[in-house]
């Protein structure tokens, strides 16, 4: 979301990230793309948090990256991220929460979206998430740990497998670094930091979306 100014009030700092992310990637000794930098977007400057208490993935996917994007105060900076995705995703309790601290006349404000609470679970097709820190149970199908990341999508005659996700073709990668994939990916109880999330179809069923002041309403504690 882009700043606004009204009325002379500097709203810049809540200009929050309303998109929801979910929870995903297994952190297996990544290793970041040297000089790599996402361009799809350039990221706002408030990581998010999310939780959840499962999520199944199908043709998972990983690689190391750095976004790039500009601070609360305008300032230019990159983060190191470990790219994450997969070809459909399903996740149950989801929560994601960030905090845009130092809101004029109000102070810190949280806020935090729920969905995937009752029998419906949330639903992903082509998600990618630029995640920069994870914990987890996981549990994988198939995987192999330390494919180049070029050839995450191709299969055994190295050609590309259609439907099946690799670097994204809005990020810049190394194609040689180090990339790992797996036909399934079931993590559990997971807690996450987050940049961004793009998606190709997001479902939430009941979607809950409130602010909060302070920061007692975050998803999890670090």
């Amino acid at each position: 979301m882009k700043s606004q100014v009204r009325g002379g009030t500097r709203w810049k700092r809540f200009a929050v990230v309303m998109v929801p992310s979910v929870a995903a990637t297994a952190a297996i000794g990544v290793g970041l793309a040297q000089g790599a930098l996402a361009a799809s977007f350039s990221i706002s400057g408030q990581e998010f948090k999310v939780k959840a208490k499962s999520l199944v993935g199908e043709d998972f996917v990983q690689y190391g990256s750095v976004n790039g994007g500009k601070d609360l105060e305008g300032n230019a900076f990159a983060a190191p991220v470990a790219v994450s995705g997969f070809s459909k995703a399903w996740i149950t309790d989801m929560c994601q929460s960030v905090v845009t601290p130092k809101v004029p006349f109000i102070g810190d404000v949280t806020l935090k979206l729920t969905a995937g609470t009752g029998k419906d679970k949330v639903y992903a097709e082509d998600i990618y998430l630029d995640v920069s820190s994870l914990k987890t149970n996981a549990e994988f199908k198939n995987i192999d740990i330390g494919v180049a990341a070029g050839a995450l999508n191709t299969g055994p005659d190295g050609k590309p497998v259609p439907g099946k996700p690799g670097i994204q073709p809005n990020t810049k990668a190394n194609p040689y670094g180090f990339g790992q994939r797996a036909e399934e990916a079931v993590l559990n109880d997971v807690e996450q930091k987050a940049w961004a999330t793009t998606a190709a179809t997001f479902k939430l069923p009941n979607l809950n979306l409130s602010l909060h002041r302070g920061t007692a309403q975050e998803c999890f504690k670090d």
